[in-house]
């Protein structure tokens, strides 16, 4: 018998509690059943007459999951600030509302992004595995060196919320410039101290190029091979947006034939990144695996702000965060 609540189903068991226990106190609540994402098949079933979706970015809404949830369905909300696994167009043709959570992983993932820049440009993991494995016999003067923030110039692509807050940790290194390219200028840059220039100016002039653009047509592989050979040599280039920002195999061949001289990416294409991927066997690159909002009070944050963006569609009210 129908419990005559609304019916949300959520993609994978592990999402943050607290978020999910706002969903309980209102909604019939189904899960899939693993802490990984739902075969396409079993997505696509499970889906069936729900009013609602929690999703992730593993997740691909598109028309043939709308069709297989059926016209009840009201809401997607997705525990990310990305939506380019949303097919946004379809929904809202249909008319289904999309949740999703800016803002909240703001601090999060710029923290990664400077521990990910770091942790290139220092060869931290070259430099433990070093230590655990007997490469570490005494102090050099040339042994693991690598450039520094001090002094250097940063030049940062996509300058949104992200993008603004690596700017200002950036800063605090004694970097002598911060430079950025973003489709509009941003009054922000001028309390950071950065400088809109062109894509190609930023490519040729920085020694640390970051990316934190979204993932949309325009930026598609704007990393090709062209761009990474407008870079310096001695380049270091960090991901934390997109896998898909990216050129991939430009990318390696980059690395391997010293055009840069180091790469940090916290997101891949795809993901999880194969285990034969040249990317793991090149010392000059560094691969996490997609942390960047990992810290437990943004994970928090992002999973409540889902159910609540959520439980506001489901009762007609203005969402908290609602893509627009």
């Amino acid at each position: 018998m129908s419990s005559g609540k609304s019916k949300v189903f959520v993609t994978r068991n592990d999402m943050p509690k607290c978020g999910l226990d706002l969903l309980n106190k209102e909604c019939d609540v189904s899960y899939w059943d693993k802490p990984s994402p739902a075969p396409r098949q079993e997505l696509l079933k499970r889906v069936a007459g729900t009013n609602a979706i929690y999703c992730a970015l593993s997740d691909k809404i598109d028309r043939e999951l709308l069709d297989a949830a059926g016209p009840q369905l009201k809401v997607v909300s997705t525990i990310s600030v990305g939506y380019d696994h949303v097919d946004v167009a379809e929904c809202r043709k249909r008319g289904i509302r999309i949740g999703y959570t800016p803002d909240v992983l703001t601090d999060a993932t710029a923290e990664l992004t400077l521990a990910l820049l770091l942790c290139t440009s220092r060869r931290l993991t070259e430099a433990i595995h070093e230590a655990k494995t007997g490469g570490w016999v005494s102090w050099a003067p040339t042994w693991m060196t690598g450039p520094g923030l001090a002094g250097a110039t940063v030049g940062i692509v996509g300058f949104g919320r992200i993008g603004q807050a690596v700017g200002r940790r950036v800063k605090a290194f004694n970097t002598a410039k911060i430079l950025y390219f973003n489709r509009s200028e941003k009054a922000e840059a001028k309390e950071i101290g950065a400088e809109k220039v062109t894509f190609d100016e930023l490519l040729e002039k920085s020694d640390f190029v970051i990316c934190t653009a979204a993932l949309v047509p325009e930026t598609k592989e704007m990393f090709n091979k062209a761009a990474f050979a407008k870079m310096k040599n001695t380049a270091v280039f960090v991901n934390t947006s997109r896998g898909g920002t990216v050129d991939q195999d430009a990318l390696i061949e980059a690395l391997q034939n010293n055009v840069i001289w180091g790469a940090g990416l916290d997101v891949t294409t795809p993901e999880p990144l194969p285990l034969d991927s040249p990317l793991f066997r090149l010392k000059n690159c560094v691969v996490l695996p997609h942390i960047g909002s990992a810290a437990i009070e943004a994970r928090d944050t992002m999973s409540t702000l889902t159910a609540q963006n959520i439980l506001a569609a489901l009762n007609g009210k203005d969402m908290p965060a609602e893509l627009k």
